[in-house]
């Protein structure tokens, strides 16, 4: 009698082990947080970047065990926080912070030490911790990570000046936590001599220099051979990311501070409202900074609330010291700088977090005996307390700060114009002016671009020409959906392109113009031959004719040409600002060169327009003068801009006639003619800080 063996029932799917191991299930959690966590908490009334914090901490290792704290997590989260200090570094207003340096000193130096004191006098009494196991815990905190940054960027308050001394600020705060960590570190192991502080100041040195004097040269080369492939401009960005903070690691200084420095670094390069700058924050938003956030909940582990009164005791401290030094230090920061009571809170907001970068510095002083375990949980716990608090405190002062700024409607034009841009057959400068159109508007503009194509229907196959500039038209609108700035398209038929224009520019209610000119075409007609003159004597509108021989972002530094009686135009005070505008978009000086007339008189007419920018100014005697000067003063990477009135306007002169032939020839490759707005003197007013 034969034994029968029951048949096994097939396993047609293995399920998966928790805590999750396998890259891809791992990959697809982390996605899910990503976009699950955000969208659940903001409708708790809470800033979206505490999700990923707090789903974190649910799958970590420390709760529910969804998801294993792995190396995969570990390298993308420490990935995210150079990156995260990387953004912050290049969206530092380096304009704000080179005219007052002393105010982001000030609030460094004041967020770090009041917090340092008072935490080394503290954990030496009330906890019992040696001198330099209090001095090292207090660095901990007395730093910050910028955890709320996505907060203050969403809401384009980054160039506030406030703000801008918090990300200045930084560079004092964590520079000072390493010093301090070398120095107890060396303490400890007896290595406290002489040398270790010349070391760590070399060291400070060789990055600073590597970034100051390697970095943005080699860009400039990068970015004017390779500026047609922007996804190479990406990849470059993010060599120099990496490659600046891993000089710094293997210098002994913590990586994120060489990002940090990489970001300012190409800060002047990177110019707001482009394709790369749309692009590099994109990547991290989306990518790498969740990364970071996931990161750091994952590290929190609930279960060390019941480790005991210890714990909870050292954790209490640090949080009410924290808490209550960084907001004396933002309440005294504001009172002696003037800051109103919500950029004051967004200074304690933003200053009061803290990430992977404090733990990094905890587990430096466990593994050196100078912590015990109930130190490095409180310490989490910590992590935990701001990952909450910061972005809390920030967004709602953020958004306090963003509504006290909103322009009203009658200044709607001045931030965001409405521009017309008629392109020609030559791709390499549509896309440089494209990109000086993104310049113009800024990151936050809602105005489309308007990019217009006039059609002959007299030369060659007109539906060909038409089906021609439809896919140059597409891919440009493809090049501007990079950069997130609205597009319109628009192909007219018509036997005068210069009508075609001007219609065009009625019909979409533009108040800019701007086109391009090759200089190597033959002048048929007075200046710049017949179709840009034809627009210039047809349309009221502002015209910004542009010769741009290299990429916009490469500029160093601008130069202006201001005729005399330029002043009197009713169109002066817009042109003004828009080459303001350029000149703050592109972190660069200004030298207003004023011809037969007074620096000082138009110097402090620029003073009254609404944009910041550092400008000297420099009188020339007479026409005969300003080519030599241009000549003498001026180099390959610089822009040279003219205000330049039209004919039989108040301003114009007969030199202008010939103006942009001669700029051809000088040493810039690139040059913008402002021909001001005709007829509107009260249009002109919004410009003007007093009315």
């Amino acid at each position: 009698m034969s034994t029968l063996t029951p048949t096994p029932t097939p396993q047609l799917v293995d399920l998966p082990r928790f805590p999750l191991e396998e890259p891809v299930l791992v990959f697809a959690v982390a996605m899910a947080i990503f976009l699950a966590g955000p969208l659940f908490v903001k409708r708790l009334g809470q800033p979206g970047i505490v999700g990923v914090v707090v789903f974190g901490a649910l799958v970590g290792p420390g709760a529910l065990e969804v998801v294993e704290h792995g190396d995969a997590i570990v390298l993308l989260g420490e990935v995210g926080l150079i990156y995260l200090l990387f953004t912050v570094g290049l969206e530092l207003d380096l304009r704000g912070f080179a005219e007052a340096p002393e105010n982001a000193a000030l609030f460094g130096l004041t967020s770090f030490f009041l917090p340092f004191i008072v935490g080394t006098v503290g954990a030496h009494a009330v906890l019992g911790l040696d001198l330099w196991a209090a001095l090292l815990l207090s660095s901990v905190f007395a730093s910050h990570t910028l955890l709320a940054y996505p907060v203050v960027n969403r809401y384009g308050v980054t160039k506030n000046r406030a703000v801008t001394a918090v990300f200045g600020g930084i560079l004092f705060t964590d520079t000072l936590a390493l010093v301090v960590l070398a120095i107890v570190v060396g303490a400890t192991g007896g290595e406290l001599t002489g040398w270790l502080f010349v070391s760590v100041a070399i060291s400070l040195l060789v990055l600073f220099a590597a970034a100051w004097y390697v970095v943005p040269p080699v860009s400039r080369r990068f970015f004017r051979n390779f500026s047609e492939e922007s996804y190479f401009e990406f990849l470059f960005v993010m060599v120099a990311i990496f490659a600046t903070a891993a000089l710094a690691e293997l210098l002994d200084l913590s990586p994120i501070l060489g990002a940090f420095v990489a970001g300012i670094a190409l800060n002047r390069l990177v110019t707001e409202g482009g394709t790369l700058m749309n692009r590099i924050e994109f990547v991290g938003n989306a990518f790498f900074i969740p990364f970071f956030l996931l990161h750091v909940g994952m590290l929190v582990d609930p279960g060390v609330i019941f480790d005991g009164p210890r714990t909870l005791q050292i954790a209490g401290f640090i949080v009410a010291v924290m808490i209550v030094t960084k907001g004396g230090a933002a309440w005294l920061v504001a009172r002696v700088q003037g800051y109103s009571r919500h950029e004051r809170d967004v200074i304690f907001g933003l200053s009061t977090g803290q990430a992977a970068a404090a733990l990094a510095i905890t587990l430096v002083g466990f593994e050196a005996d100078l912590f015990g375990l109930e130190v490095l949980n409180a310490v989490v716990l910590m992590l935990l307390v701001t990952a909450l608090l910061s972005p809390w405190v920030t967004e709602r002062a953020a958004n306090r700060l963003a509504l006290e700024r909103d322009p009203g409607d009658d200044a709607r034009s001045a931030t965001d114009p409405n521009i017309l841009l008629p392109l020609s057959h030559n791709a390499e400068l549509q896309q440089r002016l494209l990109e000086l159109a993104f310049l113009i508007k800024g990151e936050r503009g809602s105005e489309p671009v308007h990019l217009l194509t006039v059609v002959q229907p007299d030369e060659g196959d007109p539906e060909q020409r038409i089906a021609e500039t439809d896919e140059d038209l597409e891919e440009l609108a493809a090049m501007a959906s990079a950069a997130e700035v609205p597009i319109e398209t628009e192909i007219r038929i018509d036997h005068n392109v210069a009508s075609g224009i001007v219609e065009g520019g009625v019909e979409v209610r533009a108040n800019q113009i701007i086109m391009g000119w090759d200089a190597r075409e033959s002048l048929r007609h007075r200046i710049f031959g017949g179709i840009i003159d034809q627009v210039l004597e047809r349309s009221s509108l502002p015209v910004l004719v542009s010769r741009l021989g290299h990429p916009i972002n490469t500029t160093r530094r601008i130069f202006v040409v201001v005729p005399i009686g330029a002043d009197h135009h009713e169109g002066f005070y817009e042109a003004v600002h828009l080459v303001k505008r350029i000149a703050a978009s592109l972190g660069a000086e200004l030298t207003v060169l004023v011809v037969e007339g007074s620096d000082h008189q138009f110097e402090q007419l620029f003073a009254f327009v609404e944009e910041e920018a550092s400008a000297e100014f420099e009188s020339i005697e007479a026409w005969n003068g300003l080519l030599p000067t241009l000549e003498r003063e001026s180099g390959e990477e610089d822009l040279i801009v003219a205000i330049s009135p039209r004919r039989g306007d108040v301003g114009w002169h007969s030199e202008l006639e010939d103006l942009p032939a001669r700029l051809a020839d000088l040493p810039p490759e690139s040059f913008i003619v402002i021909h001001p707005r005709q007829g509107e003197p009260e249009y002109d007013r919004q410009y003007l800080r007093f009315k």
